[in-house]
């Protein structure tokens, strides 16, 4: 049964940029650069049946090609941080993408997504880090310019069983054209 999610594939080169901010603070796990990826839809684990409809209503989809910028470093969780993640800027083509993806999981019975939908490409998980250690290091990498890429493509990928950050594996394809 896979544990299945939509995204969207970062380029290779901000991939390799954004690389460079690994390292430097304690109690990170950082995430394989071949994993960063912007998750669209967290759809879990699913049988083979549902996997093949959902890939069937995910290949009718038709969605133009957007822009995608990211915008910052951040870290989710307050006072008990658990990700360092590069921010995305929320801007109406991606929204209404991700708004899709959830409508057609709703379609086919999936429980609602109950976590607003904050794009992000996470660079490291964290295990009792502090705040303050947190803070230091956002601080330490400076002003992180905006990196803009095209999107041509959304794809529905599988995670293996493991501490998170993958491994992922990319199970289908899905041009954005229309």
């Amino acid at each position: 049964m896979p544990r299945l999610f939509t995204a969207l594939e970062l380029p290779e080169h901000i991939a390799a940029d954004l690389a460079t901010l690994r390292g430097g603070l304690p109690g990170a796990r950082w995430i394989d650069v071949e994993n960063y990826h912007i998750t669209l839809r967290f759809i879990g684990d699913i049988g083979e049946a549902e996997a093949r409809e959902i890939h069937a209503l995910l290949a009718r989809m038709q969605r133009k090609p957007l822009t995608v910028t990211l915008e910052g470093l951040a870290a989710f969780g307050g006072g008990k941080p658990r990700a360092i993640v590069a921010a995305v800027k929320p801007e109406a083509p991606l929204l209404e993408l991700q708004a899709g993806h959830e409508r057609l999981m709703r379609r086919l019975g999936l429980t609602a997504e109950t976590r607003k939908f904050a794009p992000h490409v996470t660079l490291a998980r964290l295990r009792q880090t502090s705040p303050l250690a947190v803070a230091d290091y956002i601080a330490a990498q400076g002003f992180l310019p905006a990196r803009s890429f095209e999107a041509q493509r959304f794809v529905l990928m599988s995670s293996r069983d493991s501490l998170g950050g993958g491994p992922y594996v990319i199970e289908a394809a899905y041009p954005l054209d229309a």
